[in-house]
C-alpha cells in the first residue's frame, strides 16, 4: 500500500504554491486553504481582510517514496521569498506570511534544518522570517480557488506572478516537474 504524507505551506498567495506543487512528481494533491488563525471555517473574504490570523496555505499530500520532504521544502524556498515579513510581491498582510505548519517532530526538524542550510549557504541576502509552527487546523478554501492557475492561465495575475514562478521551478527542478 502506498504511504502518503502531507505538510501545510504558506508562501504568499496560495494560487502560486498550488500551481507549482500540482506539477510536482510525487505530489498526490495540492489543496489551497487557510491555517494558523482563530476563525473557524473562514471565508476568502475574511482571510483577505487580515483579521482572522489565518495564512493562505496549501496542503501538499505526497508519496515520500517519490519525493522527499526535504525536496518539497527546497522547492518551497525557491518559489517564494522567505525573507519578506508578511508579504509576497504586491500581496501584503499576515495572510501572505511565509510559514510551515508541521504535523510531527520529523517535519519540524526538516524545516528547521533546511532553513539553517539555506542560511549558511547565503541563498538569500536577508534573514529568513519563515515561521515553523505546529498545525492546529487546516480549512480547505472555496472551490473556485482550487486549480486556479490551471483554470485561468491567461488571467493577468497568473501570467505576471504565477507563470514566472513555474518557469523558475521548471528550470531549477526539472527532474521533479511533471
Amino acid at each position: 500500500m502506498q504511504q502518503i504524507e502531507s505538510i501545510i505551506l504558506g508562501g504568499g498567495c496560495f494560487w502560486c504554491l498550488e500551481a507549482a506543487y500540482s506539477h510536482t512528481k510525487g505530489v498526490v494533491s495540492a489543496v489551497s486553504g487557510y491555517a494558523g488563525g482563530m476563525t473557524v471555517n473562514p471565508s476568502y473574504e475574511q482571510v483577505c481582510g487580515g483579521s482572522t490570523g489565518h495564512a493562505e496555505v496549501v496542503k501538499i499530500t505526497y508519496n515520500p517514496e517519490q519525493i522527499t520532504l526535504e525536496d518539497i521544502l527546497h522547492i518551497f524556498f525557491l518559489i517564494h521569498d522567505p525573507t519578506t515579513l508578511n508579504r509576497q510581491g504586491h500581496d501584503v498582510g499576515t495572510q501572505y506570511r511565509s510559514v510551515i505548519f508541521y504535523e510531527n517532530e520529523k517535519q519540524k526538524q526538516a524545516a528547521e534544518n533546511i532553513i539553517k542550510e539555506l542560511t549558511k549557504e547565503k541563498v538569500y541576502n536577508d534573514p529568513f522570517v519563515t515561521e515553523v509552527l505546529p498545525l492546529e487546523k487546516f480549512y480547505e478554501a472555496e472551490n473556485y480557488h482550487q486549480h486556479y492557475f490551471q483554470k485561468n492561465p491567461d488571467q493577468a495575475y497568473c501570467q505576471a506572478v504565477i507563470a514566472p514562478k513555474l518557469a523558475k521551478f521548471r528550470q531549477k527542478y526539472s527532474n521533479f516537474y511533471n
